[in-house]
């Protein structure tokens, strides 16, 4: 009788390791799935322009987040381009944009802003807020665009070389050519970059979004 007591409370003490190890294990698996979720493109209209959201992009991370953190301002560019075909014929100019990102140190906190955008400069943002701002405070004017023709949209977003820093975030015009001639050539490898494409779209199937609420 001594020992089927000690057989049946061994047994029970396993369990409740196993159970407690599947309980770890499932609440790593939660962050982990979250870190590694494919970015994906979504695309809404405001009545005027295409406004783009990419959840599970996340930039704000390796050498650029290493700069940030050395005090160092970090420019990323954008790219968003329509095509009326399956990605080769664009229906228009590219929309290029210059993003500015630094961060204070102390608070942990990160500031953006958009040269020569609409938007004015917020501060105080976590990093996924960051990201969030700058994605979805782009947009590409949909003038002309008839409601029920098919186009795609192709979305393009790279850190720029650290040398081309001030240039970039002056407000000359000079900082306007020198996008178009960094977004003309290929990345290196210590510029990282992210390409993200939809298609085919419809004005008509696009989701609504106030202008508004584009910015925090």
């Amino acid at each position: 009788m001594a020992r089927r007591g000690t057989d049946r409370k061994s047994r029970s003490v396993e369990e409740q390791l196993i159970s407690r190890r599947s309980w770890l294990l499932a609440g790593l698996a939660i962050p982990l799935s979250r870190a590694w979720a494919e970015p994906r493109l979504e695309v809404s209209f405001d009545g005027d322009s295409l406004h783009v959201a990419a959840p599970g992009l996340h930039f704000l991370t390796g050498s650029a987040l290493k700069r940030l953190e050395n005090a160092d301002t970090v420019v990323f560019l954008s790219q968003i381009t329509l095509f009326s075909d399956k990605f080769v014929t664009p229906m228009r100019r590219p929309v290029q944009e210059r993003l500015v990102v630094s961060y204070a140190l102390w608070e942990r906190r990160f500031a953006v802003a958009m040269p020569g955008g609409p938007v004015p400069r917020v501060e105080g943002l976590t990093d996924s807020q960051a990201e969030d701002w700058c994605i979805r405070n782009l947009a590409v004017n949909a003038l002309g665009l008839a409601p029920d023709r098919t186009f795609w949209l192709k979305f393009e977003l790279r850190t720029a070389p650290r040398k081309d820093t001030s240039a970039l975030i002056s407000e000359s015009g000079l900082s306007l050519l020198k996008v178009i001639d960094i977004m003309s050539r290929r990345p290196k490898p210590d510029e990282p970059s992210w390409t993200l494409m939809t298609g085919p779209l419809r004005l008509t199937d696009l989701p609504r979004t106030a202008r508004e609420k584009r910015i925090f």
